[in-house]
């Protein structure tokens, strides 16, 4: 079962209905609206697959076939559960809480936080939890970082590995601490980009142009914060900011003022660039 049928959930649903060790895929939301919704996006992304002839009709049929939409309650009988739903340390505690007495005792629950405690959020809990944390978009990104808490057993790292690797990804073990690898790495230099900006060192096209052709980075920190969202990145900064304690993390004031402005990049179509 995924939890939270929007751009990531219904992206790492698609990959678990495109793989053959799956015999159903649970989409939900808190309605029934959103999640058939959700199945809608997964039909739209196989559609374009098999126009590019990456997949055939057939496979992109079967696919769509697996994936049951509706309310969490219809998951009860998962074997793994992921949750991607906002975040927000309340609303995926208060989840994982209703989960608890929802689902199978044996399941496994994990969470796509991106940057969240795992200790946090699996006390209490009676089911283990890990993080498995795709990238976006979940159906191309070949990285997961599985991230252990305090309180994550082994042998459920030992199975996610394999869960993941049967996914035809590639999962990385990382300790539990705020941000994990990718984005302790690379959201505070998107944060840095803003900065410059700000600072009128160089235009957001040439501060990317930069990164592209200098670092060799596939697109640049400010196209990639339109990306991922300004308001995701911000949050992110606050919580490397709040867990460690280390000023050097504090949001650029640029992106707070896009953020309180709406301007969130693709999903709102203006960010650092404008998007139809």
């Amino acid at each position: 079962m995924v939890i939270g049928a929007g751009t990531m959930g219904a992206g790492i649903a698609q990959i678990f209905a495109q793989s053959e060790a799956t015999s159903c895929v649970y989409l939900t939301d808190v309605t029934a609206e959103l999640a058939e919704n959700g199945k809608r996006l997964i039909g739209e992304s196989l559609g374009r697959s098999v126009a590019k002839e990456r997949l055939t009709q057939q496979q992109a049929d079967a696919a769509i076939a697996k994936i049951v939409p509706g309310l969490k309650e219809i998951g009860a009988d998962a074997d793994w559960v992921i949750e991607a739903v906002k975040e927000d340390m309340r609303v995926k505690k208060e989840l994982f809480s209703d989960l608890d007495s929802i689902v199978r005792k044996d399941a496994v629950f994990a969470t796509n936080t991106s940057s969240l405690s795992i200790t946090e959020l699996s006390a209490g809990l009676k089911h283990p939890l890990l993080g498995m944390h795709f990238f976006n978009p979940a159906p191309v990104m070949k990285l997961v970082e599985l991230v252990a808490g305090v309180l994550t057993p082994q042998a459920v790292l030992e199975r996610a590995a394999q869960l993941v690797y049967s996914l035809g990804k590639e999962p990385v073990s990382v300790k539990d601490s705020p941000g994990f690898v990718v984005n302790r790495l690379l959201i505070p230099m998107i944060n840095e980009a803003v900065f410059l900006l700000s600072e009128g060192t160089a235009s957001a096209e040439e501060i990317d142009t930069a990164m592209k052709l200098g670092a060799n980075h596939p697109m640049g920190p400010l196209a990639l914060c339109d990306l991922i969202g300004l308001d995701v990145v911000m949050a992110i900064m606050h919580t490397l900011q709040n867990e460690t304690g280390d000023d050097k993390y504090r949001p650029a004031p640029l992106l707070r003022k896009m953020v309180r402005a709406g301007k969130l990049g693709r999903k709102s179509g203006e960010g650092f660039f404008f998007y139809q």
